[in-house]
């Protein structure tokens, strides 16, 4: 499973000639899935453990016989967990992928070199690295690989296809939004088939989340990483080092994955899990009440219904992620990276709209935020100031407020800022303002993900607010590929997204760092550009000995000009539900992770 990757959310939660035949099996025996991106909620504070205050699980009533009796019986073998989605993967590649839906699916086939605890979010050796040595002055890491682990085909998996990975994601043939992951490595070493050595130019603090990506399989791709972008692994991958193979891939349909017989920590009882997209919620936990799905993530306004149903369990849980609305600052017709190859700024050609703060600020200050999480969200959010989420407590800035509802105001600063309504018709114009032609309306394109209701209905609700204040806003909810095809390549105005798989640690350089506005596959896809913001990001993982609290100092800073400069509106923090059935006994979510453990599930008798 990928650790230490941030991920664009869809929000819903989360072979041979046999395939046809054994997809029908599996869809007979199982009824099949419309699920969520597999959650991975905030390491709780000290005041906030977690099995009390951040996650609850709802369970059906219990049917099992007693423990003694069952644990003498052997796992019950076969079955098929079906999960729902909103929204089908776009790739099957660790490197490349960028959002939840691809991570569903190919989390199952690539190692990494980091586990995570599934209820604390720690980092623990329970992936290919058994143990690591870190260097007295902090910059070389040595990692011990497990023996023995294969790739479905009988070949081994090695320190080798560590170093082709990220070697890889530093190849300029390859266009990847996981450049951030080699911040600061100086060098990658193979030491021996079984012991790589990552040497850091200067400390970084956070240096290992960035060495939790799946590995790719070396020895299928050619050695100058020429095939990476156009590999037909990309949609089919043929080999995996995890719990399940991949069998199956029907786009905007269902991907299938089957029991990987030589995965290194047993062979999973289940027979399968599939991946089925079911664009319609209601259908969705239809399929959830009927069995056709064992999992989905449960809309706000679905809860009271899940909770009611005796054969359903309700996870709920605080995700380490956040909604926002990300206002692009540079203008969409023209995409530009942000730095050259020397690494210098470049001068963004700016929003006609968007790059002017005074129309940024009118935006925070026209939403009604309360509203908001009690209507659309339905009590299931909180909101936030800034880029930091409460739960990294030590980094933290409690004594900033988040934006307050003020339409008076918000209409004030655009009269001020030269946007006013001169013909009577309900829409602003140009009228002396700083970054548009005079006489252009103040018309903004705002997009959003179809299938998530949720997003659906904050899209209209944003439209409706900012309408009543002089704004043209055109809203459409699009595909959800298609939507972040239209992010990396920079040429939206307003989206409405969520980010997921933020980790325990602040930095979030790859979305403020200038180096990460790249069109096509960095993640600062709002074109952000602020100097000082690149340097604390820099001084914030290289403090040395990594104190939290001098490392506070530089991200309480970066918190105070992020939420002035107001590249995203954050709308919530991520409240999540998961509704799942007792199809098999094992289940155990995690704050973590649902799915750690699934190699040992079974149907219940």
């Amino acid at each position: 499973m990928e650790y230490g990757s941030p991920t664009i959310i869809t929000g819903d939660f989360k072979m041979t000639n046999k395939r046809l035949s054994l997809l029908a099996v599996l869809l007979v025996a199982a009824l099949v899935l419309a699920a969520c991106p597999q959650p991975a909620p905030i390491a709780p504070t000290e005041e906030e453990p977690a099995a009390e205050a951040e996650t609850e699980v709802v369970a059906a009533e219990a049917t099992e016989e007693p423990a003694e009796e069952s644990m003498a019986e052997p796992p019950v073998q076969g079955g098929v967990w079906v999960e729902g989605t909103s929204a089908d993967a776009t790739i099957l590649n660790p490197i490349l992928a960028s959002d939840s839906a691809s991570f569903d699916v190919l989390g199952w086939f690539f190692p990494s070199l980091l586990g995570q605890d599934p209820f604390s979010g720690a980092i623990v050796p329970t992936e290919m690295a058994a143990s690591w040595d870190v260097s007295d002055d902090g910059l070389v890491w040595t990692f011990n690989l497990q023996d023995g682990v294969m790739w479905s085909d009988g070949e081994q998996v090695t320190a080798d296809d560590f170093k082709f990975t990220y070697d890889a994601i530093a190849s300029d043939l390859v266009e990847t939004p996981r450049k951030a992951n080699l911040d600061n490595i100086e060098s990658i070493e193979v030491l021996d088939p079984l012991t790589i050595q990552v040497t850091y130019g200067e400390v970084k603090c956070d240096a290992l989340n960035n060495l939790g990506l799946g590995w790719l399989p070396s020895h299928l791709y050619a050695a100058d990483f020429s095939d990476v972008m156009d590999s037909p692994l990309n949609e089919e991958p043929t080999v995996s080092a995890g719990p399940f193979v991949f069998n199956e891939w029907l786009r905007d349909d269902n991907a299938t994955v089957l029991r990987n017989d030589g995965y290194w920590k047993g062979a999973p009882n289940m027979d399968g899990w599939i991946y089925k997209v079911v664009p319609d919620p209601g259908a969705r936990l239809a399929q959830l009440q009927t069995s056709e799905l064992d999992l989905i993530g449960v809309q706000p306004e679905q809860l009271t219904t899940v909770e009611l149903d005796s054969n359903l369990n309700l996870y709920k849980f605080k995700d380490d992620g956040y909604s926002y609305i990300g206002l692009n600052q540079a203008n969409p017709q023209n995409p530009t990276a942000g730095q050259d190859e020397d690494g210098n700024l470049v001068e963004q050609d700016p929003h006609p709209i968007l790059s002017d703060l005074a129309v940024r600020q009118a935006i925070a200050h026209a939403l009604d935020y309360d509203s908001i999480i009690n209507q659309v969200y339905l009590g299931q959010g909180y909101q936030i100031a800034s880029n930091v989420l409460p739960a990294v407590g030590w980094a933290h800035d409690p004594t900033l407020q988040p934006y307050a509802f003020d339409t008076d105001l918000a209409s004030q600063i655009l009269d001020d800022a030269g946007w006013t309504d001169s013909d009577g018709d309900g829409v602003r114009e140009c009228n002396g303002c700083a970054t548009a032609e005079a006489g252009a309306t103040l018309t903004i394109r705002l997009q959003t993900n179809a299938g998530n209701t949720t997003r659906e209905d904050l899209g209209a609700l944003v439209q409706d607010q900012l309408n009543g204040i002089g704004f043209d806003i055109q809203f459409e909810a699009i595909e959800f590929g298609t939507l972040v095809g239209e992010l990396l390549g920079q040429t939206f105005d307003m989206v409405i997204i969520g980010w997921t798989g933020l980790g325990t640690d602040p930095n979030d350089d790859s979305f403020w760092h200038s180096k990460f506005d790249t069109p096509g596959s960095g993640f600062n896809f709002v074109s952000y550009q602020n100097a000082r913001i690149d340097e604390l990001l820099e001084q914030g993982v290289s403090v040395p000995g990594c104190a939290a609290d001098e490392r506070a100092t530089f991200y309480q800073e970066i918190q105070q000009i992020i939420h002035d400069d107001i590249p995203y509106v954050f709308v919530t923090g991520s409240v999540g539900n998961i509704g799942y059935s007792g199809k098999f006994d094992g289940t155990d979510p995690g704050t973590w992770s649902f799915y750690h453990n699934i190699e040992t599930w079974s149907l219940a008798r």
